[in-house]
């Protein structure tokens, strides 16, 4: 018994020296900063003002920007956006009408820190994830989500 544990943990510790470390894209400090900031521009360009979190791929808040005369709700409801997206790869505005139509996904609610309101967008360099913008305080999900799209539209050439 002794010598059959021995042998797997050697086994498993061979082929654990094998692995190669991961090597994963993030979206930096500078481009946070700046999409943060250009995404409030662009809402208040519309008169909307708002909160705007840019989270890494991890979901950890890397920048933060908010419009003068935002709400304090617009701090928290951006960074959980940004968060949800992040985590899920996919834009919260999808996730809450999926969760709308479909009985089994009304449960992602129920995960902490996930706010399914229209808002969260994915950052993409070519298909990879490096990071999600999350937007708070328009009259309307959607429209946060289009103040992110624009944003990130604005600042494509970040994303090459």
């Amino acid at each position: 018994m002794i010598r059959t544990t021995c042998t797997a943990l050697l086994l498993a510790t061979a082929t654990l020296a094998q692995a190669a470390p991961l090597t994963e894209r993030n979206i930096s400090l500078a481009d946070a900063g700046k999409l943060a900031t250009d995404a409030v521009a662009q809402c208040q360009a519309k008169g909307w003002n708002v909160g705007v979190s840019v989270v890494d791929r991890a979901g950890n808040l890397k920048a933060f920007a908010r419009a003068d005369n935002a709400g304090p709700h617009t701090i928290e409801a951006s960074r959980a956006k940004a968060y949800t997206s992040a985590s899920a790869k996919a834009p919260t505005q999808a996730m809450m009408e999926n969760a709308q139509k479909n009985p089994g996904a009304a449960n992602l609610t129920d995960i902490p820190g996930f706010l399914l309101l229209g808002g969260g967008v994915p950052l993409k360099a070519g298909n990879e994830v490096i990071g999600a913008i999350g937007i708070g305080g328009a009259p309307g999900g959607h429209l946060d989500e289009q103040c992110a799209l624009a944003a990130i539209e604005a600042n494509a050439a970040l994303f090459k």
